[in-house]
């Protein structure tokens, strides 16, 4: 088990992120049209991981995400939570967000797969805000589980890992 915290308070996650070297454990996620994203080689991924849109810093992230995205070749950004595909559509939709994914994990291992589940607290069973970076062959280059989860993530560590 990992341990990040929220507003102070530890909260252990179901596992460990993938290690970096690692080949990133597949996964199929629900779009927000509820097609499956699945994990495609040949291009870079990076996993922005999170517990729900409808927080502050969980928006914030998708939209500076999507700012950062614009600018990378061969690279998808997936943003990835247990909130609905509806939910996701509907924010992105709002915001203008289109150079990401947004994708749910709502009928999917994928939490306990990158070990990003978490195991108690009040937001237990959501996702724990964490970044995950992955090469063209499915190489884990980079991860990140975010000391507090009311904090954004390193985007420049995470952008820094595709160079």
């Amino acid at each position: 088990m990992a341990t990040t915290a929220l507003r102070g308070t530890p909260v252990e996650t179901i596992g460990d992120l993938p290690t970096v070297g690692d080949v990133a454990p597949e996964f199929v996620l629900a779009g927000a049209d509820l097609g499956d994203v699945p994990l495609k080689h040949g291009t870079r991924v990076v996993l922005n991981i999170f517990p729900s849109i409808d927080t502050g810093v969980c928006a914030q992230s998708v939209r500076r995400f999507n700012k950062i995205a614009s600018t990378l070749e061969n690279t998808h950004v997936i943003c990835a939570s247990e909130d609905l595909p509806f939910a996701l559509k509907r924010f992105c939709g709002a915001e203008g967000l289109d150079n990401v994914i947004a994708a749910s994990a709502f009928r999917s291992t994928f939490g306990e797969d990158y070990g990003v589940t978490l195991a108690e607290g009040a937001m237990r069973g959501l996702l724990a805000r964490s970044v995950v970076v992955i090469d063209e062959e499915g190489t884990v280059l980079h991860t990140e589980l975010v000391p507090d989860i009311s904090q954004e993530p390193d985007y420049d560590a995470a952008i820094a890992a595709l160079n």
